[in-house]
């Protein structure tokens, strides 16, 4: 009954439109009270969900994206795009899509990165004469990419969910291949739409222009080497790379490139703040969620349902892939991520499924979510950017997310393509 009453509360919220938080702590207060527990387990579960030392990164890393979207990245980092894949059918969405790729190691969000590349490309596709809707579309799913590259949060999220005991220099080198799947299979797609309708491609700006835009970009380009190359030498952990981060940013927009002013300054300030403060009630209220699912015994219970239907670990992946397919089209990445780690890891580890393989599965498939109404994040924000309704993207957007599908299920069931890598790193 407990349970019932837990996820039925939950659930019941989430469809009348109640924010995720607060229908995680409304159901979690709810369950307390009919098991009898006392109050005081809310207020320490709640502390400790946030008091974790390795969340301190998220913070760090989001305001390091902030500098460097306002501080003139993103714009070096589409020309230097422009310049390699522009001569692609579709040039203008190809460079959107290898764009996504760059800024996503420099943001690690795939909000953020719809918010600076679409921003700035969305734009200027509609006014070569591209659709819409295909604007659009390239540009929210090719913001999926962040979700994998380093500095990922999500991944950061994920290591934080399962308790430690994966490295999160692993997490991030099982993203990069996977990463580089998605924005080769994004890119393929994006030819053969922009192909049938009858796009063209931009002028080739010469060698020596691709060489002066990649000096150009590579200050941006070198955040993500700094971060990944340090953590994975052992130079710094996760949090004091994210706080080189911000000090690299600073230095490079204000010092190299001179364009993060004081006004923008104060900008990316408040903007950080507020993501920051917002991702950090889901993951307070998420860490109670998370300890009544413990405390009921939830995550057994799945494993003992999962093994009643299943009985190899190709099986149970497809059944897992299913079920966060239909979570992520009503929960957003964030508390997905918290509430599905507790209960599939389990199931995963159950079945020899290595953690690092599981957790591209688990990012990817909440990725998805993102561009699927009706909470899909990254589809509202560039619907907005691109002055479209959901319904006029959502008509032509399945070629893009079924390519994204298409990555998901390669990446379920062949782990080489997320293990491969953090092996040979560890050597």
């Amino acid at each position: 009954m407990a349970i019932a009453l837990l996820f039925g509360v939950f659930v019941v919220l989430l469809v009348i439109g109640v924010p995720v938080a607060f229908a995680l702590a409304a159901a979690s207060l709810a369950t307390l009270f009919y098991l009898g527990l006392p109050s005081v387990v809310l207020v320490q579960q709640v502390g400790a969900g946030i008091g974790t030392a390795s969340l301190i990164a998220i913070p760090l890393f989001i305001f390091a994206g902030e500098i460097m979207m306002r501080g003139g990245i993103s714009e070096r980092l589409i020309a230097l795009a422009s310049a390699l894949v522009g001569r692609i059918r579709g040039g203008l969405g190809q460079v959107s899509i290898l764009s996504s790729l760059f800024f996503g190691g420099v943001s690690g969000s795939a909000i953020a990165d719809v918010s600076a590349v679409g921003g700035t490309m969305i734009p200027q596709m509609v006014k070569r004469g591209y659709d819409r809707d295909f604007a659009v579309n390239v540009s929210i799913t090719a913001a999926l990419v962040a979700l994998l590259v380093p500095p990922s949060h999500n991944l950061i999220l994920y290591s934080a969910a399962m308790g430690g005991g994966i490295s999160i220099a692993d997490l991030f080198a099982g993203g990069i291949l996977p990463a580089l799947l998605m924005t080769l299979v994004l890119m393929v797609t994006g030819y053969f739409v922009a192909r049938r309708r009858g796009y063209g491609v931009e002028a080739f700006p010469g060698l020596r222009a691709v060489l002066v835009r990649l000096l150009a970009a590579l200050p941006g380009l070198g955040l993500v080497a700094l971060i990944f190359v340090g953590i994975r030498a052992g130079i710094f952990t996760a949090v004091e790379s994210a706080a080189v981060a911000v000090l690299y940013a600073l230095l490079v927009t204000t010092v190299l490139y001179r364009q993060l002013r004081l006004r923008e300054f104060l900008e990316t300030v408040t903007h950080a703040a507020r993501t920051t403060g917002v991702i950090l009630f889901v993951i307070a209220t998420a860490a109670l969620f998370g300890w009544l699912l413990a405390y009921l015994q939830v995550p057994a219970a799945a494993v003992n349902a999962l093994q009643s239907f299943a009985d190899s670990p190709q099986m149970v992946l497809l059944l897992i892939v299913v079920l966060l397919l239909l979570l992520g089209i009503f929960m957003d990445l964030a508390p997905m991520i918290l509430i599905c780690t507790p209960i599939f890891l389990p199931v995963a580890r159950a079945y020899g499924i290595d953690p690092i393989h599981f957790g591209m599965v688990l990012v990817l498939a909440g990725g998805l979510g993102l561009v699927t109404p009706p909470v899909g994040s990254v589809l509202f924000v560039g619907t907005a950017i691109g002055k479209i309704s959901i319904g006029e993207s959502l008509r032509s957007i399945w070629p893009f997310w079924l390519a994204g599908l298409a990555v998901l299920l390669v990446v379920a069931f062949w782990p080489p393509l997320s293990l491969w890598l953090p092996a040979l790193l560890r050597g």
